[in-house]
């Protein structure tokens, strides 16, 4: 069903309502050079409107049952430490940091590195007490000017972490983001902003995961921008296992410097409409880039990938590798770019995404793009999709495997190939009895 006209602009009507209640509690903050900058992304929003299926870019990610609701933006949550025991990861240790309805909850985080090797501050708290350096990074990578979402998030965004690492350092224990929705109450819509910076030749790991409580809708919007500098490391994590009624946009932008090595993963277990964009620049010569995906949805889930690799500097290396499992009603996307810039000679880039539809009423739409403008490259990509492996099955059960559990394990020898790419040990031995769990069902 197609929204009504007066249901699209009671959403949007809210939406610009609550950054002008923002903008109220500014007092003489509201002509700073920031709040000028959200300015212009709130007019970007206003003109750019929803993304509708006519949009080449949301062609097959209809956004309408979004629209038709109502949201708490940033709504109050009254969750405690007990409230968590459910959504803890067995023998996680490190940096880890709790956001409820995108807000930061410091009496619920823990903070474990030392100073000198690592500063994490809420991006709340980067805003007063250090504006020069978020106006010389914030909406710098994310460009709002032709996504809607990230300009809204631009617009509306006032919490969240800003990490930095300082030149030479190297980040010992992993930096863990835990986005909790409180949904039990209310539906609760949050747009966390997050800013991660890392120094030339250091080195930090970083995960983010997404969780909700409660049965009612809830509708993230996140945005994170990372610059990787000169000779620098970075790992990357985002896990999304939100409720059936859980809407998720996410971007991730993500900018390389010269020497600098950037290594992604991105599993998708559960929500009811999730759209991850993850876009690199390797604007540096002798930059690695890695992006691993893993999605599966089931009922009548969407899971929608967007990734974009842009090669603007020569001598510069991708490699992405996305896998998905599709059942019931569940429906994919995967729409992966690279760009290839004329300057941007012995580039070698490397595509592939490969999907299995385990019911006739499952659905993936897959669109690998190369667009090359240099001559002495090496490209490729390539996606398949198709049903389980016959012959591996039937091998499997005449060796007297029962024929559930043969493709449960086939299926979950196809995800390993994702999830092995998971450094952290206990985010990863998580996932991987989570997958097992799903793929039982």
């Amino acid at each position: 069903m197609t929204p009504s006209n007066q249901q699209y602009n009671q959403f949007k009507d809210q939406l610009l309502a609550a950054f002008r209640a923002n903008e109220e509690r500014l007092n003489g903050e509201s002509k700073a050079p920031l709040h000028q900058l959200r300015r212009s992304a709130l007019q970007q929003f206003e003109r750019l409107g929803f993304p509708t299926i006519k949009h080449e870019e949301w062609k097959y990610s209809n956004v309408n049952s979004l629209i038709r609701q109502a949201f708490d933006i940033d709504g109050a949550s009254s969750i405690s430490e007990a409230d968590m025991d459910d959504l803890q990861i067995p023998n996680l240790e490190g940096n880890i940091l709790y956001f409820v309805n995108g807000q930061y909850k410091p009496e619920l985080s823990r903070l474990v590195s030392p100073a000198d090797h690592v500063q994490i501050t809420s991006f709340a708290d980067a805003l007063k007490a250090e504006p020069e350096l978020i106006d010389k990074h914030f909406a710098r990578y994310a460009d709002y000017q032709d996504n809607a979402f990230t300009a809204l998030n631009t617009a509306l965004a006032n919490d969240g972490v800003v990490v930095r690492v300082p030149n030479g350092k190297t980040v010992e224990q992993p930096i863990i983001l835990r986005f909790i929705t409180d949904a039990r109450e209310k539906n609760i819509a949050s747009q966390p902003r997050n800013l991660i910076i890392v120094g030339r030749n250091a080195e930090v790991t970083v995960a983010e995961s997404y969780r909700t409580l409660g049965d009612r809708s809830s509708f993230s919007n996140a945005v994170t921008e990372i610059v990787v500098e000169q000779d620098a490391r970075a790992q990357y994590y985002k896990v999304q296992n939100e409720s059936d009624a859980a809407y998720h946009i996410g971007t991730t932008q993500v900018y390389q410097a010269d020497n600098s090595h950037f290594y992604s993963a991105t599993v998708t277990l559960n929500g009811n409409f999730v759209r991850n964009n993850l876009n690199i620049v390797l604007n540096g010569q002798h930059c690695e880039a890695f992006m691993y995906g893993l999605y599966m949805p089931n009922g009548r889930q969407h899971v929608d990938n967007h990734t974009l690799v842009d090669h603007a500097m020569p001598n510069s290396y991708s490699n992405e590798l996305y896998k998905g499992i599709l059942d019931d009603s569940g429906t994919g996307v995967f729409n992966g770019k690279i760009f290839v810039r004329p300057d941007a000679q012995k580039t070698n880039a490397y595509q592939s995404c490969k999907n299995v539809v385990l019911s006739p009423n499952a659905s993936m739409n897959t669109k690998p793009q190369l667009e090359i403008f240099a001559d002495d490259v090496k490209c490729s990509h390539g996606t398949t999709t198709g049903k389980l492996d016959e012959e591996a099955l039937f091998y499997m059960r005449s060796r007297g495997i029962p024929k559930d559990e043969a493709k449960t394990l086939l299926m979950y020898a196809f995800a390993e190939d994702v999830l092995s790419q998971i450094k952290i040990g206990p985010i990863r031995e998580y996932l991987e009895g989570v997958v097992q769990q799903k793929l039982a069902m």
